[in-house]
């Protein structure tokens, strides 16, 4: 009975060795922390689209404590709801409010622009962080293959509808939300959409480098005018984002393969670090065009330096975003 008791108490520690080692090892897998604590938002005026889960969430929450007037741009109100009081009980900030934006939607975004511009004078910051990866094919309203259209297409439109007012409140700040998977990427010249064939890997893949090439593509052109364009890489972060991944959301990966890859993954709150870099740091409030990760500077894949796909890309997103025209459509 001793020698069970023994092996019992020497099984114990082990698991209580282990489970500490893996603690351990994910808080050292964090990465970089925002670190300038000091740094207020009060009175500055933030959307941030997909706030009201993971890594816009913690965004949303986290300028929200430092004062800001934030909107949180969502397509499922009842969540956004459930987030936003959340917020405001923690910071005790009224400030924080909900709006319908879904960005599989053109109406949507025009509608949610409509109703912010007749409520708000000026916009200091854009957080273009909502997205989709790896999801069966699916279609926007207009017909527009979901990743594409909702993680580049939907934010072009909205940055689009949304820069007079940019301009006239700068210095103000754009923040894309890309990833790493940018360097992966190549954009379909001959098949944008999609249409012939179909990767939910590559179409992600597609999406990130297309908010690389329009940060950089849209710095370019807002030269001069005291608004600035960043693109980032938040980590990679235990998120909703992974629902759609077969290693994430099967029985046995559950039970075999997510212990093993947990501790690698960065929780929200520092998945958000580098948005929050971006968006407040006063050291880059001239900086423009460039990419960051972990709360610095970050070289991007060589494709995303094409500046002709960029051209061709941005010209394709206003013919399909109805930018040119005051419509919207796919050919």
């Amino acid at each position: 009975m001793s020698m069970f008791r023994n092996k019992m108490v020497l099984a114990t520690s082990a698991i209580g060795t282990l489970i500490g080692g893996t603690i351990l090892l994910k808080d050292r897998m964090q990465g970089a922390a925002f670190e300038k604590s000091d740094i207020r938002a009060d009175g500055k005026v933030v959307i941030i689209t997909g706030a009201n889960t993971g890594i816009g969430k913690e965004t949303a929450h986290a300028l929200a404590r430092r004062g800001a007037h934030v909107y949180m741009a969502c397509r499922d109100m009842k969540k956004c709801e459930d987030a936003r009081q959340e917020i405001v009980l923690d910071t005790r900030n009224p400030q924080v409010y909900c709006r319908e934006c879904d960005l599989a939607s053109m109406q949507s975004i025009r509608q949610f622009v409509k109703q912010f511009k007749a409520e708000q004078q000026r916009l200091d910051i854009l957080i273009n962080n909502a997205g989709v990866m790896r999801c069966p094919r699916t279609l926007t309203k207009e017909g527009i293959e979901l990743q594409l259209g909702v993680n580049h297409m939907g934010h072009f439109l909205l940055t689009h509808l949304l820069l007079d007012t940019l301009k006239l409140s700068a210095p103000s700040r754009i923040v894309v939300v890309s990833s790493l998977a940018h360097t992966r990427g190549q954009i379909a010249l001959d098949d944008l959409n999609s249409a012939r064939a179909y990767d939910e890997a590559r179409a992600y893949e597609q999406s990130k480098l297309a908010n690389v090439l329009f940060a950089r593509e849209l710095a370019r052109r807002l030269e001069g005018t005291g608004v600035t364009v960043n693109a980032l890489h938040p980590g990679i972060v235990d998120t909703e984002l992974m629902r759609h991944m077969g290693i994430f959301n099967s029985w046995f990966s559950g039970l075999f393969v997510r212990p093993f890859v947990w501790p690698f993954l960065k929780s929200p709150l520092y998945g958000a670090q580098t948005t929050l870099y971006a968006a407040l740091d006063p050291d880059l409030e001239k900086v423009s065009g460039q990419y960051f990760s972990d709360c610095a500077p970050k070289e991007v894949a060589d494709q995303a330096k094409d500046d002709r796909v960029a051209k061709w890309l941005w010209a394709v997103s206003e013919k399909w975003t109805g930018t040119l025209t005051g419509t919207a459509a796919v050919s």
